[in-house]
């Protein structure tokens, strides 16, 4: 998944592994992103998103369009 995902606003994490020694490495720490059907009562059926784990909890909690309007994205770019 490269750059930024356009829903999630999640990208990449990048930094160094290190050896025993010390030796560093450049490694990346990629998103745990997740392909969903969540269903969204407002509109009486399933949205498919790709969302982090993380915030699938968070939709859980406060709904999908609560969580979209935090976000500053309107639910027209999912359908």
């Amino acid at each position: 998944m490269p750059g930024k995902h356009k829903v999630t606003g999640v990208k990449p994490m990048f930094g160094n592994q290190r050896s025993h020694s010390l030796r560093a490495t450049r490694k990346k720490w990629e998103t745990n992103l997740q392909n969903k059907r969540v269903y969204v009562p407002e509109l009486d059926r399933h949205v498919r998103v790709m969302i982090t784990a993380g915030e699938l909890r968070t939709i859980d909690k406060i709904g999908l369009i609560a969580f979209l309007k935090q976000r500053g994205i309107s639910i027209n770019t999912l359908l």
